[in-house]
């Protein structure tokens, strides 16, 4: 008996660890909005001009995506349609797997989902949290990734951070990360930079699943649906059952 206690102590002890927010930072809300059709044209823009070059999407096609959100073919062609690229074509990177290695460590990874992979929460944050570091090759650390191979591409827009550390001072503790503070501000204000994340987080997320909102409406027809069925069997059930009893 003993025994099964202790097994049963071990399986719930990573639901315990999620139950408290688990290893790392809280996560901050992304807030995101895949009805909103603005913001997620806004962050094809600024996953176009800024990811693009090193990060694919290589489930998704530019016409798939121009015709859910609503982005005219000529805007399409203009504004994200870079090179020999066409708008049949599935939106991947010229970057080689081993020029990524070469550069990053590793090679980059395809972004199609990430947000499924990880969550809206964590890949707006890790957008938030680079700080400086100058024992990482690229002079960069992240809070959410610790020890990150990417260098941060949106700095000249957010701005220069540095950690917050906690520990080492005597107490015993090892010295560790529990936060960034902007010390240079960017091009954006903090704001706009915030709104410019959750923009590029919501595209994300649609790219990960761009039948999720179709899905979540069929859904409620199912059970419109099944509820009305329901409650036919029931009455035929009681006709056919009336003169038995």
């Amino acid at each position: 008996m003993r025994t099964v206690v202790i097994a049963f102590c071990l399986l719930l002890s990573p639901l315990a660890a999620l139950a408290a927010g688990g290893p790392g930072p809280a996560l901050q809300d992304a807030n995101i909005d895949l009805k909103d059709k603005a913001s997620l044209q806004r962050g094809a823009k600024y996953f176009a001009n800024y990811c693009m070059a090193c990060h694919s999407l290589q489930y998704m096609r530019y016409n798939r995506m121009a015709q859910d959100l609503e982005i005219p073919d000529d805007e399409l062609r203009e504004n994200l349609l870079f090179g020999d690229a066409k708008p049949g074509d599935l939106m991947t990177t010229s970057m080689r797997p081993e020029d990524g290695e070469k550069w990053f460590g590793t090679a980059v990874p395809d972004l199609t989902l990430v947000t499924r992979w990880r969550s809206p929460d964590w890949l707006y944050t890790y957008l938030k949290s680079y700080y400086l570091d100058e024992s990482r090759p690229y002079g960069v650390n992240n809070l959410v990734f610790p020890d990150v191979g990417m260098p941060h591409a949106l700095a000249h827009l957010q701005g220069l951070q540095k950690p917050i550390i906690e520990g080492g001072h005597g107490d015993g503790a090892q010295p560790h990360v529990v936060g960034v503070e902007l010390v240079e501000p960017g091009i954006l204000t903090v704001e706009e930079y915030d709104s410019m994340v959750r923009d590029l987080t919501n595209y994300l997320t649609y790219v990960g699943e761009p039948y999720k909102l179709e899905r979540r409406s069929l859904g409620l027809y199912v059970l419109l649906f099944l509820g009305l069925m329901f409650l036919l069997t029931y009455y035929m059930k009681k006709e056919f059952w009336k003169d038995v009893h």
